[in-house]
């Protein structure tokens, strides 16, 4: 008898266990449809964040981490999914691994995730990231291969943003591409500053505005201005 009662009661835990673990779901997903609803970003994360402990998923995680990236927590993001190269990840997962670990000055490792992304989906905003990253590195023949992959692909619409100035600003994507290829052209050789500075006129030809690539041109322009008894 005594083992029948215990056993009742067993099993009436098990059920009330599963049954509570069934409305905090619910709760949850409730929660977190609401906090999406008001775009209260600090409530949607900390709703997937208990939604992940009551029923781990990855593809919630992937979104996670996603929030933490778009909210400008990168390291949190990479937390949340790691820094593998793992080549089953999610698209998501990937673009958060890639633009996380360049944001904290990660190249060789940012490069990775993106080479991954274009093998998946070969355009010119990831080869643009890939030749500004590969530059930075000194891989100058990864830089050109995606430098001219770029100029070969891209469209007159296209825009990328960047954040030299205190504002950050759109600038033409192609714009983008004759910019880089004037820097790693005077990276490669230091006599070719004349071309490397019509380069950047070819830039600001396409876009006035680019702020980044007349402040190339000028630091250029003043380098092959100056005596070589200065620069010593």
């Amino acid at each position: 008898m005594k083992k029948i009662i215990v056993l009742a009661f067993l099993v009436a835990g098990i059920s009330l266990h599963a049954q509570s673990k069934s409305e905090l779901l619910t709760h949850y997903e409730n929660f977190y449809k609401e906090m999406r609803l008001q775009g209260d970003v600090v409530g949607v994360i900390n709703a997937l964040t208990h939604l992940n402990v009551i029923a781990p998923s990855q593809a919630r995680r992937d979104t996670l981490a996603f929030i933490y990236m778009n909210n400008g927590q990168h390291l949190q993001a990479l937390n949340t999914i790691g820094i593998e190269n793992d080549k089953n990840s999610s698209d998501i997962a990937v673009q958060v691994k890639a633009v996380s670990l360049k944001t904290l000055n990660q190249p060789k490792r940012a490069i990775e995730q993106f080479e991954t992304l274009f093998e998946r989906n070969p355009n010119a905003f990831l080869a643009y990231e890939l030749a500004d990253l590969q530059i930075l590195v000194g891989d100058a023949e990864g830089a050109a291969k995606n430098i001219e992959y770029g100029l070969a692909n891209v469209k007159d619409d296209m825009k990328h943003a960047f954040y030299e100035r205190q504002q950050p600003y759109e600038a033409s994507l192609k714009a983008a591409f004759y910019h880089i290829k004037g820097l790693l052209t005077f990276n490669n050789d230091k006599t070719k500053i004349d071309e490397s500075i019509a380069l950047m006129e070819e830039a600001l030809k396409i876009d006035p505005n680019f702020n980044l690539a007349s402040l190339s041109k000028q630091a250029l322009e003043s380098k092959k201005n100056t005596p070589e008894s200065a620069k010593e």
